[in-house]
């Protein structure tokens, strides 16, 4: 059938619909449109039903395959809906040209094509389905098993065009590949290919274009290129082609089309030889290890339409020379180094389309007149430089002004929005965060490209309007009024919303049902403004997209949404600081995704959530200050809590002993704890990263850490009613950076494998009613910054000529039986050598020696003058420090006994 969704060439026609049947005459189908018949024979040997607006089924019976003598059949550009390719295309034997390109066939490509043995051009790219906002990634619908890859590649010996690009073949290239002497074009961009590239293919008499792009696990290198080559164009970007590029490339006269982006060239500098690729009207050296100024020779490149070297390490300024590349029309050297302003000759660009400038560290100013000028362009990125962009808003913009589709003014110092936005009605990407502009958006903003924009970015200005109820463009993606002053009621997006960011400003009222309708929804971020109410209960349920749910610091009340779908997409949740109240619900269990659940500063009132143990990814659980209580129960089984890492239970009514809910921390990774929501957007991808927070009692004070390093570890249990003693396990967890416990009513001594935990910089073990000694392995903990023992029942001397001596005498005091620096109370004997450390684990035999020379310093604190031993040698450190306790109150009692 005829559907004119089918095709989509410039020039498409329905060729078939004038095929009219033989009637008499001499009319015959020879005559027919796209219809090509031998002079002599009268038989067809041609069919070229290209861009015909042909739809439906293909298959095997079709009166196609009665045309035995067919040797062109062309049927690209139309939309066969996912057929697969007949296996009666055996049926042509003197085939020498088929096209099945762009068509929509789909499933494997049979075997049988292998055996058209005549084959001199063989077209069966892009059978994919356009992603409309991810072009750069479609997914892919035909299938070539490696073994009829290598059949092809042996039979068809013939083949000066092979085309296989968006094919899943997952092989490796057949070296057979380079006996095709008569090849010309060969095109297998991401096919999933893997292996070492045959460079003899390089060698091929006759290649003019090789394109092996995005095979990204591809092996080769560039080979010594000589004059007598023909290629034109050369593209194998997005592999793992490495080595260097060759002086020699500069032989490549014929040469058009560079592309060697993202590979792994060892070259530290932008290849000058370059320069004399007189002929290259596009290069594309981007995401390389490229570095330096851009050479002068590349002055030569006057051809060039394309010019790309982004996301290297490029310096210096942008050579003004660029201004004669009158052909050029995409220039992207965005994410380098380059310093100095942008060259007004860019002026000189009228055929420029696209130019990316971003994420350098250009200055100077900017006027917009520069760009009026350039009637053609239509994305411009100058974001996060240093330039100052200035417009003129005394002067009237008109229908002349060119017509943006993205607009990127990030970080231009900009004072308020440019006034020839108001004439733009093709806009997609509009960002003006980061800027200086104050006061109220302009109304006519809210009328600029309703159709067409899908993100919009004006966070961290100074804007203090009221927004209106619903936001107008109704096909938005992304909306980001984070870092502002706004009022007034939260705005509802459309529904096609992805990222909605409202962070810090004064939004009030409640969250209308309405949002519930975003059913799209990836991240939402409303913490930080004066939000009351109750929380929408879809808000747990409405999208099983939903990656980031950021609530915390508002003025909610009732409970949080009951109910989280299995397979919930859920990785970071924060209602911290509201008033929400009553039990946590259960179904938090089936958000298995999630990494990241901050409680804190709410009205909660359960148990402790022992279910949510079964989190396989769950790295950060904050329940401070709320109302939780009781009993914590033992884990039930080792795979509890599996990727804890922080754990915060302060200030709660927690009883009972210290439960094992850490697992053995093994982790150190010098990367920071964040996740990032990623979705494509016109071919790029959106990436909005949110960074791990806490606060963590440090000092007596909360410090909040914004950025937290992977191989950070803490435990702050304090401020509860945890008794019995310090658990061993806690003196296996070597990760730890912060342990607080402090306010409790622990008793029994300072586990000596606390000296095991030498990563620690926060150490709060006071408000307790601990015993006994501070024991010397304490003095290994050399990282420490804060360290508190304070208001416990601890005796004898503080270890000496160690890192604890130097914090303030406040942190020790509280305990009437400490003595030594940097206390007051001196110990009796204070030239009277220090005890060794011991270098036994808890539970391992100590030395009478130890107990010796503890008994000394008391002996000689309570001013008695005779030396007592104490041999304890086979008695377990914990024990036998209860039993010296013990023989200490047995000496007292002596010494008043007279």
């Amino acid at each position: 059938m005829i559907d004119k969704s089918a095709s989509s060439n410039d020039g498409a026609y329905p060729k078939v619909s004038s095929w009219k049947p033989a009637g008499g005459g001499n009319s015959t189908c020879c005559s027919w449109d796209g219809v090509e018949c031998d002079e002599k024979t009268g038989h067809v040997i041609g069919l070229n039903l290209s861009s015909s607006y042909l739809y439906g089924s293909f298959n095997s019976n079709s009166s196609l395959f009665s045309l035995a003598h067919l040797q062109r059949l062309s049927l690209s550009d139309n939309n066969f809906n996912h057929s697969q390719i007949p296996s009666s295309i055996r049926n042509f034997p003197g085939l020498t040209h088929l096209d099945l390109s762009w068509s929509f066939f789909s499933g494997q490509v049979p075997s049988e094509v292998s055996h058209l043995s005549k084959l001199t051009y063989l077209d069966l790219c892009c059978n994919v389905i356009e992603n409309n906002v991810d072009a750069s990634n479609p997914q892919r619908l035909l299938k070539l098993q490696p073994s009829d890859m290598r059949s092809l590649v042996q039979n068809l010996t013939s083949l000066e065009t092979l085309h296989l690009s968006f094919i899943k073949i997952s092989s490796i290239i057949p070296v057979s590949l380079t006996n095709l002497s008569f090849l010309t074009s060969l095109a297998f961009r991401k096919c999933d290919l893997f292996g070492e590239f045959p460079v003899k293919i390089f060698s091929l008499q006759n290649l003019e274009a090789l394109s092996v792009r995005y095979n990204l696990d591809l092996i080769g290198y560039l080979p010594e290129f000589n004059r007598s080559s023909p290629l034109i164009s050369l593209r194998v970007g997005y592999t793992m082609f490495f080595g260097t590029i060759p002086s020699s490339i500069e032989k490549l006269n014929s040469l058009q089309e560079l592309d060697v982006a993202q590979c792994n060239f060892s070259d530290s500098l932008v290849p000058s030889a370059l320069g004399n690729l007189r002929q290259l009207t596009c290069l594309d050296i981007s995401a390389s290890r490229f570095g330096g100024p851009i050479p002068d020779s590349l002055a030569n490149l006057t051809q060039l339409t394309v010019f790309r070297v982004s996301t290297s390490y490029l310096t210096g300024p942008i050579p003004s020379w660029l201004g004669n590349f009158s052909k050029l029309v995409y220039l992207d050297f965005a994410f380098n180094r380059l310093i100095g302003s942008i060259p007004a000759s860019f002026s000189n660009l009228k055929n420029l389309e696209i130019l990316y400038l971003h994420s350098n560290n250009l200055s100077g100013v900017v006027e917009f007149r520069m760009f009026q000028k350039l009637q053609n362009l239509y994305q411009l990125q100058l974001n996060r430089n240093n330039l100052e962009f200035v417009t003129e808003s005394n002067i009237i913009m008109n229908a002349t002004l060119p017509q943006f589709s993205i607009l990127g003014l990030n970080g231009c110092n900009l004072r308020e929005f440019p006034s020839f936005l108001r004439y733009q009605t093709n806009l997609r990407r509009l960002d003006l965060a980061r800027n200086k502009i104050h006061g109220q958006v302009p109304n006519w903003m809210w009328n600029i490209s309703k159709e067409t924009l899908i993100f919009l970015d004006i966070s961290d200005n100074f804007l203090s309007d009221e927004l209106p109820v619903f936001i107008p463009w109704v096909n938005l993606l992304c909306l980001r009024l984070s870092l502002n002053t706004f009022h007034g009621r939260l705005p509802i997006p459309p529904p096609s919303l992805r990222e909605y960011g409202a962070t810090n400003n004064n939004f009030t009222g409640e969250i209308s049902p309405l949002l519930c309708n975003m059913s799209s929804l990836m991240y939402l971020d409303l913490s930080k403004n004066n939000l009351s109410g109750m929380l929408p209960q879809c808000l747990g349920n409405f999208s099983d997209g939903l990656i980031l749910l950021l609530l915390g610091s508002n003025s909610f009340h009732g409970m949080m949404p009951q109910s989280y779908n299995n397979g919930s997409s859920l990785r970071m949740i924060d209602v911290s600081h509201n008033q929400l109240q009553g039990q946590l619900p259960r179904s938090l269990a089936n958000c298995v995704m999630l990494e990241y659940l901050v409680l804190s500063n709410n009205q909660f009132s359960d148990v402790f959530p022992i279910w949510l143990g079964t989190l396989p990814e769950l790295k950060l659980l904050a329940m401070r200050h709320n109302r939780f209580k009781g009993v914590i129960g033992q884990s039930r089984t080792s795979v509890d809590f599996p990727k804890l890492r922080i754990l915060d239970l302060s200030y709660n009514n927690f009883t009972g002993e210290i439960p094992p809910l850490f697992p053995d921390i093994t982790v150190n990774k010098s990367t920071y704890m964040s996740i990032d929501v990623v979705y494509p957007v016109d071919g790029f991808y959106i990436v909005q990263s949110v960074a791990y927070t806490i606060t963590l009692a440090i000092k007596g004070l909360d410090q909040n850490y914004s950025r937290i390093l992977e191989g950070f570890a803490a435990i702050d249990i304090s401020s509860n009613k945890f008794e019995g003693k310090i658990p061993e396990f806690i003196g296996n967890l070597t990760e730890l950076r912060s342990l607080n416990i402090s306010s409790n009513i622990l008793t029994g001594s300072i586990l000596s494998s606390l000296g095991n935990l030498t990563k620690l910089e926060s150490l709060d073990l006071s408000r307790n009613k601990l015993s006994g000694l501070i024991p010397q392995q304490l003095t290994k903990l050399t990282f420490l910054a804060s360290f508190d023992v304070s208001h416990n029942n601890l005796t004898g001397p503080i270890p000496q000529g160690t890192q604890l001596l130097s914090f303030n005498s406040t942190f020790y005091e509280g305990n009437a039986g400490l003595c030594g620096d940097p206390l007051p109370k001196k110990c009796g004997n204070q030239e009277a050598p220090q005890p060794p450390p011991s270098t036994e684990e808890d539970g391992d035999s100590g030395s009478a020696q130890t107990l010796e020379f503890d008994l000394k310093f008391l002996l000689a604190g309570i001013g008695s003058g005779f030396v007592v031993g104490v041999v304890l040698a086979d008695v377990a450190i914990t024990r036998r420090q209860e039993l010296f306790l013990k023989i200490v109150g047995m000496v007292r009692l002596m010494i008043r006994k007279g």
